[in-house]
C-alpha cells in the first residue's frame, strides 16, 4: 500500500485515489512548498473519505494550538510527526487529538532504525525517511534515498512505511531491498517543488502494485 504525501490540488487527489493510494498526506509546515491550511485540506478530503483512504496530517514539532486547529479543521485519521518529538510528546499528542500516530525516524545507519523501537508501542505506524543534511531547512521531502537494506528483515508490531527519495522508477527495487509493507512518496511524483504530477502519481502506484 502507498501514501501520496503533500497533495494540494483536486487533480492530485483524484490521481492518487484512482491509482489506489491508501493514504493521502496533507502538509502543515510553512517551510514546505506543499504547505496548506486545514481549511484547504478539508475541501480536498471528501473523495478520500468516500473511498476509504486515510487522511493524514503531516506536522513538524507542532504546538498544542497548531494541533487543535488541524483537528478542528480537518479531522484527520492519522497525524504524522516529522520532527524531534520525544516518546512522551508522542503520547501527549495521541491523547490530545484522539488520532492515530505515524512517527517518522530519519535514517542513515543501523542505530537509527533501532531508535524507532522506543515509539513502537505508541503509534499506528513507523516511517523511515532519509536523514536530512545538517543545513536542511526541512526534515523531509528532499528527494534523497538512504540505504534501504538497513531495514532488510526488520520486524515491527504494525506495518511500517519506507520513505525518502522514492519515485516510479526505484520504488520496486526499494520494496525488494527493504521488505517495506508500506511506501510514501512526495517529491518523487512532482514536476516541480510542490507541483504534483497526476501522470507520475499513477505511474508510482502502478509500480507499487507490480512490486
Amino acid at each position: 500500500m502507498a501514501k501520496i504525501c503533500g497533495v494540494s490540488t483536486p487533480e492530485a487527489v483524484s490521481a492518487a485515489l484512482d491509482g489506489g493510494a491508501a493514504f493521502l498526506g496533507f502538509m502543515f509546515f510553512p517551510k514546505s512548498p506543499r504547505n496548506v491550511s486545514p481549511e484547504a485540506a478539508a475541501r480536498l478530503t471528501p473523495p478520500a473519505r468516500a473511498r476509504g483512504a486515510k487522511v493524514v496530517a503531516v506536522v513538524v514539532d507542532p504546538s498544542d494550538t497548531e494541533l487543535d486547529a488541524i483537528v478542528a479543521g480537518l479531522s484527520p485519521d492519522l497525524i504524522q510527526l516529522h520532527g524531534k518529538e520525544s516518546p512522551a510528546r508522542v503520547r501527549e499528542i495521541a491523547g490530545r487529538t484522539g488520532c492515530g500516530i505515524i512517527k517518522v525516524t530519519p535514517v542513515s545507519e543501523p542505530s537509527d532504525v533501532a531508535a524507532a523501537r522506543a515509539y513502537e508501542p505508541l503509534v499506528e505506524h513507523l516511517m523511515f525517511e532519509t536523514k536530512p543534511p545538517k543545513d536542511a531547512d526541512r526534515p523531509g521531502g528532499l528527494g534523497v534515498p538512504f540505504d534501504w537494506t538497513l531495514l532488510e528483515g526488520a520486524r515491527f508490531a504494525r506495518p511500517w512505511f519506507l520513505a525518502g527519495g522514492l519515485d516510479p522508477w526505484n520504488v520496486g527495487e526499494a520494496i525488494a531491498a527493504s521488505g517495506a509493507p508500506l511506501v510514501d512518496v512526495s517529491s518523487g511524483v512532482e514536476r516541480g517543488p510542490g507541483l504534483k504530477d497526476p501522470t507520475l502519481i499513477r505511474a508510482f502506484l502502478d509500480a507499487v502494485r507490480r512490486a
